[in-house]
């Protein structure tokens, strides 16, 4: 379709209009949502996790469609991008499938799955882009030989999966986390990420879609069938920038809520160490719970400390 509205419009001018549709197209998909998405029966040890029963969950499935449909669309896409529509659509199928199943999966069979996806994804990375093998700190710039950067690849993709998924707790917060984590990508590596660019957008635009029905009290669940697409989604995208580390403070508020409650629950299964006795993982239920936040300002406050953190990242890159 790109070809075609090229003949008649410029690049901007369609990227602008895949932008509009594809926010259309989640919004009518969330207002009439497919019959057999699954329903929340409720978070047994989250906090306000019976507020959710009965809602409407993992419309991920909806908007993660719209989001492949509308890129593919409306972008001008190559083979390497096609083969990521088709693993987030893997990733985003996955989490549907544990999200409408009666009995969750366990961590060991999504662990298995995500390796699968995430080891394929970095062959693809390294096949397609030999000169992003590479980590740069500053000024400084290192070359990863390709069998550590898959390691490396698929450490980044599981960490921002499951961080991802982890946040996805409070109405609101993972959509409007991931909108600032990945509008920071676009702003600060325009140049590096190219024709993703659009995409980022276009992504963006389908969780605002989302967020008009999941802002507090919300009427629908994006379930792991969202959040797990998205982590995948940002670790691509990190990747693509040519610098990896840069996820750390462009993402950290997610890191931070979503991945100290990993540390904690792994150390205790496989060392037998605990820590962080006094703190509620993720952080979100500790700020709801012990420090007395209410749901909006959790959201608030967040995505106030992840856009300081994404203009101390932009400073950063700019010096060097």
């Amino acid at each position: 379709m790109y070809n075609i509205l090229k003949d008649f419009l410029e690049p901007n001018q369609i990227a602008i209009a895949g932008i509009l549709v594809a926010f259309v197209l989640t919004f009518v998909g969330l207002k009439f949502p497919f019959s057999f998405l699954p329903v929340d029966h409720g978070r047994e040890f989250a906090v306000n996790g019976a507020l959710s029963k009965g809602k409407t969950r993992g419309v991920g499935f909806t908007f993660v469609l719209v989001f492949v449909a509308s890129s593919l669309l409306f972008m001008p896409i190559g083979r390497e991008y096609i083969i990521y529509c088709i693993l987030i659509l893997a990733v985003m199928l996955s989490g549907y499938l544990d999200d409408a199943a009666k009995t969750p999966w366990n961590e060991y069979k999504k662990g298995i799955i995500d390796l699968a996806i995430a080891a394929v994804t970095v062959w693809t990375f390294v096949n397609f882009n030999p000169d992003l093998l590479e980590i740069k700190i500053g000024s400084i710039l290192i070359d990863i030989p390709a069998p550590l950067y898959i390691v490396l690849g698929i450490v980044l993709l599981w960490v921002s999966i499951n961080v991802t998924n982890c946040s996805d707790g409070v109405d609101g917060l993972c959509a409007g986390l991931s909108c600032v984590v990945i509008s920071s990508f676009s702003v600060i590596f325009a140049t590096e990420l190219g024709y993703y660019v659009i995409s980022n957008f276009i992504f963006v635009s389908v969780l605002l879609a989302y967020l008009y029905f999941n802002s507090s009290p919300s009427s629908m669940l994006m379930g792991d069938a969202g959040s797990r697409a998205l982590g995948f989604y940002i670790a691509l995208i990190t990747m693509k920038t040519g610098h990896p580390l840069i996820y750390i403070p462009l993402a950290l508020v997610l890191i931070l809520d979503g991945g100290l409650g990993l540390v904690k629950v792994s150390l205790k299964r496989f060392l037998k160490i605990s820590i962080m006795k006094d703190i509620r993982t993720p952080l979100h239920d500790h700020a709801r719970k012990n420090k007395g936040w209410s749901d909006t300002q959790v959201v608030t406050r967040y995505i106030i400390m992840q856009i300081i953190c994404a203009v101390i990242a932009c400073i950063f890159v700019s010096v060097h």
